[in-house]
């Protein structure tokens, strides 16, 4: 190399340390957002950044402001047209959330819900026509005499001259069947789809005698659902013409669904809580296989491996992202809004042990990065207003008063 060469190759090292990083370069050297051991440490992801992914080059700063409290214990919120919240409280009451965040009375017409163990009043969603229709559907924990399990309603929301209002042409348009009599693991989220269908998500109960039944066709545990809003099976499910299957089934192989939305694209996106490790976030498809409790991160809560501890199985489906250890996952939101541009096209995860706001920063339908966002609390659901902010529902283990806060940009 000639002496020109030398100064010029010097000159332009020089300039490129002297540069800054680009974004891309910046992510790839940041350290992952969870830093804690895994509870299965000799687990391998299947991908490059499936888990562990770096934290964004620079994180928004965020402001934190709340807006209602002294709340009963809460499950979800929906946004009302008007600005006001529509919640659900676990033990089997709906109230309305004024603009200065004061609760209306209880909405008269709420059926009797089961709120025991992880049983109650559960997720609420408006009707894609709700400007019109007024419709609500609200999924909630139901005993029957032969168990109980996972039932989705919907009803009239019908407003009153005092801030509240009573539910009307209450019906039960869907059940998860078979009924089991436990607790746990009811899910469950609701999310309307591009074309108005229904997605439910539920859970496998928790129990090693019907989780197993997430692997069967014929059996509603361990499911995501799409129907229509009568809960009739949606046109073009997988297992419509299929002997023995249940028609109303659109993914099978989950554990606990907490956690679902849809994207820019109309596409269901979901978190679904794991055993110790595990979480995961996918994209479920028509028919496919997700794996529990055959194939899953993590290990059992003793420790022991979940089944043979199998990571990875032909015909089953690898999650896009998973967590070890957990973040156990609960509401859901896509960020589409312009109040935190660095959050566009970000999925906002509530986390309850986490006891934050997960933020997944995606590059297609890979996580590209993962940012925390801590609110010292248990996180129950994830809404973004029509203001664009983020909104915040917290819980207390075992109960106790909800709060909701408000996340800007600072």
């Amino acid at each position: 190399m000639n002496r020109f060469n030398v100064l010029a190759a010097a000159t332009f090292l020089g300039m490129a340390a002297l540069a800054p990083m680009s974004a891309q370069a910046q992510t790839a050297t940041a350290k992952p957002a969870e830093t804690k051991p895994a509870n299965a440490p000799d687990q391998k992801p299947a991908f490059a950044g499936q888990t562990r992914a770096p934290q964004p080059a620079q994180m928004v700063k965020v402001k934190k402001e709340v807006v209602a409290q002294g709340l009963p214990h809460l499950w979800a919120m929906e946004f009302l047209p008007d600005g006001r919240m529509l919640v659900t409280a676990k033990q089997g009451k709906m109230h309305i959330i004024s603009k200065d965040g004061k609760p209306g009375p209880a909405i008269d017409g709420v059926p009797k819900v089961l709120a025991s163990g992880q049983g109650g009043l559960l997720d609420v969603a408006l009707a894609p026509d709700f400007a019109s229709s007024g419709m609500i559907f609200f999924s909630f924990s139901e005993e029957r005499e032969d168990g109980n399990g996972t039932s989705v309603a919907s009803a009239k929301l019908v407003p009153d001259a005092n801030g509240g209002a009573k539910l009307e042409n209450v019906n039960v348009i869907f059940r998860q069947t078979p009924s089991y009599d436990g607790n746990k693991h009811f899910g469950s989220r609701l999310a309307f789809g591009a074309k108005n269908e229904l997605y439910v998500t539920v859970g496998e109960r928790s129990d090693p005698e019907p989780r197993v039944q997430a692997q069967e066709l014929s059996s509603g545990l361990g499911k995501i659902f799409r129907i229509t809003m009568d809960g009739k099976p949606f046109d073009g499910n997988p297992f419509v013409n299929q002997k023995d299957a249940l028609p109303e089934i659109w993914s099978l192989g989950h554990r606990n669904l907490q956690s679902a939305t849809v994207d820019d694209k109309g596409r269901l996106w979901t978190v679904e809580h794991g055993p110790r490790g595990g979480d995961e976030l996918n994209l479920p498809e028509a028919g496919k296989n997700y794996g529990w409790p055959e194939v899953t991160y993590g290990v059992e809560y003793s420790g022991s491996p979940v089944g043979k501890g199998v990571t990875q199985m032909a015909k089953t489906e690898q999650p896009v992202y998973y967590w070890d250890p957990v973040i156990a996952p609960s509401g859901m939101a896509f960020y589409n809004g312009n109040a935190i541009p660095e959050w566009k096209g970000a999925f906002l995860v509530g986390g309850l042990v986490s006891q934050g706001v997960v933020v997944l920063h995606m590059d297609g339908d890979k996580v590209r990065s993962e940012e925390r966002v801590p609110l010292d609390a248990r996180i129950r659901d994830v809404k973004v207003g029509p203001d664009g902010a983020v909104y915040a529902v917290t819980e207390q283990r075992g109960g106790g008063a909800s709060t909701i806060i408000k996340l800007t940009k600072a």
